[in-house]
């Protein structure tokens, strides 16, 4: 059987725990985890209206970092994204912060993560408005990816750029000679930004050091950041959005890795494949059942805390604006997608049998609540298809 991210917590996480001092958020990720679509959950009864067939399927948990329940909940919040898009190039920028900002990171996470979507923002803006560059407001969504392809921590935001703007007049401005903003002054901007960020909460008080290390320690490796070259990275101009916020899509719920990229638990640990960066080629990793779930609890973002936010265009007062920008771009009126209902979702997924009934082909319709715990009703258990 493949194996899955609940299987492997359901087995390893309470050893783990025993060894581990973890955060609250970590324990409620993984608890959400192991008792997805169980009867820990409660859930209810699916039946065909006509009577011929008829299951329990367990509640999902719900959670962000939970990839068992993630596909509706991502695909409903593309086709939102999607219908808000402008019809114009779209770039695709990242921004990385230096490595020897890690330990900083793990002491005040809420913090950083400030600063980070701050200073990607701020970057963006200051060049797109100055009319050397764009000299206009642009659309802009930002999602923070704390994981590089092996589970490792790894800090960095994606960002979805408008290729133009509004300008001060009311007009859409492109971006000129089909580039966004040149790399190394966007490096700059960024890298100053960050640093200064950090500079002033350490003045004030507010960040926690790693143990060992005083406030001149912190100032000396601000100095010497400031003069190292840090990844960036603008990727080639998209024709149109919908390819970048497919992209960020993966991201949005589910935490850093798949079921479908695991591949194995065995007394060696856990064998899950990535893509390397270097050469493409895709290859397996094992890593321990204890390091596994580590760094898997790495990337559960603080309680409340906002993985993905709008800015400009696409920010939550943008619409206004945005509706001149559709005007003038040929694009009808801004209209909200009915949300998709987790029949059509698996209809769409190519899996009508997981909606429908196998008998006559009627949509399953909701019978009946089975509560937490409590004990299922004396119909057969499938596998949960509702949301």
């Amino acid at each position: 059987m493949k194996p899955t991210l609940q299987a492997i917590f359901q087995k390893c996480f309470d050893s783990f725990s025993h060894t581990h001092r973890l955060p609250q958020h970590h324990r409620r990720a993984a608890r959400a985890i192991i008792q997805c679509r169980t009867s820990a959950l409660g859930g209810h009864i699916q039946k065909c209206p006509a009577g011929h067939v008829e299951g329990v399927w367990y509640d999902s948990c719900g959670h962000r970092s939970c990839p068992q329940c993630s596909h509706l909940p991502k695909e409903r919040w593309l086709e939102r994204q999607k219908a808000r898009l402008l019809a114009c190039d779209h770039f695709h920028v990242i921004f990385t912060i230096a490595h020897e900002l890690h330990q900083l990171w793990w002491l005040n996470p809420r913090l950083m993560t400030e600063f980070l979507f701050q200073s990607a923002r701020d970057t963006l803006f200051k060049l797109l408005q100055d009319d050397r560059h764009l000299g206009a407001v642009p659309g802009v969504v930002i999602s923070l990816h704390t994981w590089g392809r092996t589970l490792s921590f790894h800090p960095h935001v994606h960002c979805l750029v408008t290729g133009g703007g509004i300008s001060p007049r009311g007009e859409w401005i492109s971006v000129r000679n089909g580039y966004l903003l040149p790399v190394e002054v966007v490096r700059i901007i960024f890298r100053g930004k960050f640093l200064d960020a950090i500079g002033k909460a350490l003045k004030q008080g507010r960040l926690i050091l790693p143990e060992g290390m005083t406030e001149q320690k912190v100032n000396n490796l601000l100095n010497k950041l400031g003069r190292k070259k840090w990844n960036i990275c603008i990727r080639e101009r998209y024709s149109h959005g919908s390819g970048v916020i497919t992209y960020l899509a993966r991201y949005v719920k589910g935490g850093p890795i798949s079921n479908r990229r695991l591949s194995c638990v065995d007394e060696k640990g856990v064998t899950f494949r990535y893509q390397d960066h270097r050469d493409g080629k895709v290859k397996p990793m094992t890593l321990s059942s204890e390091e596994f779930v580590q760094r898997v609890l790495w990337h559960v973002p603080e309680k409340g805390m906002q993985v993905i936010r709008y800015y400009g265009l696409y920010g939550r007062h943008g619409q206004r604006l945005r509706e001149k920008c559709r005007s003038q771009l040929g694009q009808p009126p801004e209209e909200k997608p009915v949300v998709l209902a987790w029949q059509a979702y698996w209809e769409k997924s190519g899996h009508p049998e997981k909606a429908r009934c196998s008998v006559c082909g009627q949509l399953l319709i909701r019978a009946g609540r089975v509560p937490r715990g409590g004990a299922p009703p004396e119909v057969e258990i499938g596998q949960r298809q509702a949301a």
